[in-house]
């Protein structure tokens, strides 16, 4: 769920509301038992990959309820207030996997989708022990008991806070002024996390990038709030089928380039050389990857030799592979498919707020860091990690 605010010049210029249709049952078990009937397992995670937006989490009969007497009191209706009410009918899955959505109040209902994990949904109203919920595109009902509703707590821990760069390339700076020095540069429209909104009033919120921390203008980000969502019959038989699509043609394109490269060829770039492609799978792809360490970092670059940024480094290496993959590392967000992140293996790509790298198999990434490092070996933990997506 994107949770959208329009800003300009650092000022708000709208906030979202959320009026409550059912009230919260108290004490609601934090996490219930597996139920056989409604609670599933599967290997598919939450923490697999890209969040599912959930554009409409907030309902339309908060808008419908105001009527011209509520003018002058919304006028002064501050944003602490909004974001207050804002969490009433959030509800959060609480269970080991996912908990199925039936079409009715009854575990005889269809299953029309799931939902994982401290996924959210927002409640539309209470049945008995069911609650009517939607969330992504799947409206339907879930048992009361395995999901907990209006903790704003909980909600902003399954959360996260993102800023998304509007503007061509955005200027990351030291301090909260335009004065201050020019830490790094985010292309249009990545996403970065925010860290800080203590600031918002004067038009700048904090960001965490890579190996640093700075502050951005509010008047050329947006912010929004991401919440996993639930999925929906239709989404998960489509993703399963892309998914292994995606897998036979990635092992095609690793054959052909096996094949290809099979003479052990090398080529040159400046004084070094290095060896083609070989193999198929992920490690061969950080055997290829980890060639090119200690050559140089350039931003919007993808020269493994000459320079390369962050997306471009991830980019080239998986095309002598025949991957085509975007110049951008939000949208890697979205290759291959997700994987959760205990179960990374080497040659997943692993994605950051502002930055991605193929992961080596014992704990690092290799990546491209920054114009001091270059091409270097990294933590995989050193930020939160946003995505896991893999190709083989």
């Amino acid at each position: 769920m994107k949770i959208s605010y329009a800003v300009a010049a650092g000022v708000l210029l709208g906030s979202v509301s959320m009026t409550s249709l059912a009230s919260p049952v108290a004490g609601v078990v934090g996490m219930a038992s597996t139920d056989s009937a409604t609670v599933a397992s599967n290997s598919y995670s939450t923490l697999s990959g890209v969040s599912l937006t959930l554009a409409n989490i907030l309902s339309d009969a908060s808008a419908a309820a105001n009527n011209t007497s509520d003018v002058a009191s919304n006028d002064t209706t501050t944003v602490e207030q909004t974001q207050q009410s804002e969490y009433a009918n959030v509800a959060i899955a609480q269970v080991d996997n996912y908990v199925n959505i039936r079409s009715t109040p009854s575990e005889d209902g269809d299953v029309v989708g799931k939902l994982y994990n401290k996924s959210a949904a927002t409640v539309l109203a209470t049945e008995g022990d069911w609650y009517q919920i939607t969330s992504g595109n799947c409206t339907g009902y879930v048992k009361c008991e395995f999901v907990v509703v209006g903790d704003e707590e909980l909600a902003k821990s399954v959360s996260t806070r993102l800023a998304t760069v509007t503007t061509q390339t955005l200027y990351v700076r030291e301090q909260p002024t335009t004065e201050s020095s020019v830490e790094g540069m985010v292309p249009e429209g990545d996403d970065l996390v925010v860290t800080d909104e203590s600031m918002a009033d004067t038009g700048w919120v904090k960001v965490s990038l890579l190996d640093y921390e700075g502050y951005v203008s509010l008047e050329f980000v947006t912010l929004s709030t991401d919440y996993v969502t639930a999925e929906s019959k239709e989404e998960e038989e489509a993703r399963l089928a892309k998914e292994e699509a995606e897998r036979k043609a990635a092992a095609a394109a690793a054959a052909a380039s096996s094949r290809k490269s099979s003479g052990g060829s090398y080529y040159t770039g400046g004084s070094s050389s290095y060896a083609s492609p070989s193999g198929s799978g992920g490690s061969a792809v950080v055997g290829y990857a980890s060639q090119f360490v200690g050559n140089p970092y350039v931003y919007g670059g993808s020269s493994l030799t000459n320079g390369t940024d962050c997306s471009g480094f991830v980019m080239s290496v998986y095309s002598a592979f025949g991957v085509g993959l975007p110049h951008s590392s939000s949208a890697m967000r979205s290759v291959g498919y997700g994987v959760d992140v205990n179960s990374m293996q080497a040659g997943d790509i692993v994605c950051y707020s502002g930055h991605v790298g193929i992961y080596t198999g014992n704990g690092t990434i290799v990546n491209a860091l920054n114009s001091s490092s270059g091409i270097t070996y990294t933590n995989v933990n050193y930020s939160p990690i946003l995505a896991v997506r893999r190709i083989y």
